[in-house]
C-alpha cells in the first residue's frame, strides 16, 4: 500500500453512465480511468494496475464475465466490482465464480456505490488485526494475507481468504451464510446462499490439496462452522459437506 489516492478503472459501454460515474468518482477524490470495451479494459488494467475495477457485465464483443476471468488470470489482488442491470441469481453467482469481489445492480445511487467502493478498498488495504491463526496443519497470517498448510502456501483470492479468516477466527461457532456475507462483504446482499457456497468450495479445494484435516463443516440449512478434524476421523455422524 503506497498510493494515497485509489485508482479506479471504469469499464462501461454506455457513454452517459460512463460520464456520470467518472464525474462523481473524480469528485470523491478517486483517480479515474475509463474503458468502453473488454479489450480496452484489459490493456489499461495491465498498464495502470488500478486498485479497483468497476466492470459492467453487459459489454460489446466480450462480456464482463469474460473480462473478469482474464483479469483474474493476471491479477489476483485488484478489487473487481461488477455492475449489472440483471438481477438474476445466476449472473451474480457466475460473477463470483470467475473472481468478482462484489456487485452493484442498476439502477444504483452514487452514495451506495461510493460506500461499496470504500468498503472494498478498506478491506483490501488494511487487512485484519495481524493475528496468526493455527488449527491442525493450517496456519493463517491475517496481517500478511497468507495461509499455508505444512508450509505449502494456499492460492486464495481476497474474499476467499477473508471468508476463511471469518470462520477460523471463531472455531466451533456456527455461522449462517447471512452472517458471513455481512462480515466478509459488509452487507448481506451478495446474492443467494450459493455465493457463499461457491467460495467455501474453493477454499476446501485449496485446503484438501495439502491438508490431512477437514476444516469447514456444513450444518445443512444453517451455515458453516470451523473445526480441525483429521480426515480419517470424519465418520458417518458428520453430515457430508455440500459441494
Amino acid at each position: 500500500m503506497a498510493k494515497t489516492t485509489a485508482e479506479i478503472l471504469i469499464v462501461e459501454d454506455d457513454r452517459v453512465i460512463l460520464e456520470a460515474l467518472s464525474y462523481n468518482l473524480s469528485r470523491e477524490g478517486f483517480g479515474v480511468s475509463r474503458a468502453t470495451s473488454g479489450a480496452e479494459a484489459l490493456g489499461i488494467a495491465r498498464k495502470l494496475r488500478p486498485d479497483l475495477i468497476l466492470l459492467d457485465i453487459m459489454l460489446p464483443e466480450e462480456s464482463g464475465i469474460e473480462v473478469c476471468q482474464k483479469i483474474r488470470e493476471r491479477d489476483e489482488d485488484v478489487v473487481i466490482v461488477m455492475i449489472t442491470a440483471k438481477d438474476a441469481e445466476e449472473d451474480k453467482v457466475l460473477g463470483f465464480e470467475v473472481g468478482a469481489d462484489d456487485y452493484v445492480t442498476k439502477p444504483f445511487g452514487m452514495k451506495e456505490l461510493v460506500a461499496r467502493i470504500n468498503a472494498n478498498l478498506k478491506r483490501s488495504e488494511v487487512g485484519h488485526r495481524g493475528r496468526v491463526l493455527e488449527a491442525g496443519d493450517l496456519q493463517i497470517d491475517t496481517k500478511n494475507f497468507q495461509a499455508s498448510v505444512d508450509g505449502n502456501p494456499l492460492s486464495l483470492r481476497l474474499k476467499e481468504f477473508e471468508l476463511l479468516v471469518a470462520l477460523a477466527g471463531a472455531p466451533g461457532e456456527l455461522k449462517s451464510r447471512e452472517e458471513l456475507a455481512k462480515e466478509v462483504w459488509g452487507h448481506a446482499g451478495v446474492g443467494s446462499s450459493r455465493t457463499i457456497d461457491v467460495h467455501v468450495r474453493r477454499i476446501r479445494g485449496a485446503l484438501e490439496e495439502f491438508s490431512s484435516y477437514e476444516f469447514i463443516h456444513t450444518a445443512r440449512g444453517l451455515g458453516y462452522r470451523f473445526e480441525a478434524v483429521p480426515s480419517a476421523s470424519v465418520g458417518v455422524a458428520n453430515e457430508p459437506p455440500e459441494r
